[in-house]
């Protein structure tokens, strides 16, 4: 039987990422945990550890699927029903749907865990870019996941002793240490791209769902200049229009660089509705200004065009 306590604990440590909730659920030799940062569907409907009874799923997520009303739409075409207007609910109707294939369909930054009830598999699964964390440590008795590495020390029995390799590549790559490795050997992160299935006796396989295609086509060498700088305008204003689909108030951090600038200006053009800007300052060291103030002003008072 899976510890209960022990996820208790590990979900405990990581209030401060997600204060609004809490939720565990236990099944046999499975429990999950999870705390939630209310984004999309605020509502008690969209509660995690979601369980879909009817489907046999359940999910654990961290992260954000923007195109989720366009997936909920194609879904209830096929006869699926929805309790939630969230993101995390279609990502069970889609995998239910369309198996890891869902994967592919998917825009956002995610990790999670679903699990099949009947099956006993569990599916561990990183974005495309590995924007969401997720690490995991695995013995002959158990495997624990979480999206830090103190949650997982937290729950204990877990070795300490530092990796090799991972420290050399800390020292000698201005503190970044590749996957899967992490500073301790008995932690690893999956790596971006990657879904883990887990079966009931342990064992486990994983594969990688995405690779970025570097190759080019004709058409992108005749392309002209002109057009390459309205494709990328257009493939920024798509980004950043992605990323402000929430029901909360969306915000910028804004230092007034010529990057911050603009992905504060996209929003505001397509008239975001109550777009916050937040900046960072510091005091004056020997006449070196610390603070970017007065770039960050000019740029949150420019109005806009609604």
């Amino acid at each position: 039987m899976a510890d209960l306590h022990v996820v208790a604990v590990m979900t405990r440590d990581q209030a401060p990422r997600g204060p609004d909730g809490e939720g565990l659920f236990s099944l046999g030799s499975r429990a999950f945990g999870h705390r939630r940062l209310r984004i999309m569907d605020l509502s008690q409907r969209a509660h995690q550890p979601f369980i879909d009874n009817e489907l046999g799923l359940g999910v654990v997520f961290n992260g954000a699927i923007y195109n989720h009303e366009a997936l909920r739409k194609e879904l209830a075409a096929q006869g699926y029903r929805f309790a939630s207007s969230g993101d995390t609910e279609v990502i069970i109707k889609a995998w239910h749907a369309w198996g890891p294939a869902a994967l592919d369909r998917f825009a956002g930054m995610f990790a999670f865990a679903l699990w099949e009830r009947d099956s006993g598999v569990t599916h561990l699964v990183r974005d495309r870019l590995g924007i969401k964390p997720l690490y995991y440590s695995a013995t002959p008795q158990r495997l624990r996941f979480a999206s830090t590495r103190p949650a997982l020390l937290a729950g204990g029995d877990i070795n300490t002793t530092l990796d090799p390799v991972a420290l050399h590549h800390y020292l000698s790559l201005h503190a970044a240490v590749p996957v899967p490795h992490t500073i301790l050997q008995a932690v690893r992160k999956l790596p971006p791209a990657t879904h883990m299935s887990v079966q009931p006796d342990g064992r486990t396989d994983s594969r990688t769902w995405w690779r970025l295609d570097f190759s080019r086509k004709a058409d992108d060498l005749e392309r002209p200049f002109e057009a390459w700088r309205d494709l990328r305008r257009a493939t920024l204003r798509d980004a950043v229009r992605r990323r402000t689909v929430a029901d909360v108030p969306v915000g910028v951090l804004l230092s007034g660089g010529v990057d911050s600038s603009l992905i504060t200006g996209l929003p505001a053009e397509t008239g975001t509705p109550d777009l916050r800007t937040y900046a960072i300052g510091f005091e004056t060291v020997d006449g070196e200004a610390g603070e970017e103030f007065r770039y960050s002003d000019l740029v949150s008072s420019v109005p806009t065009s609604s």
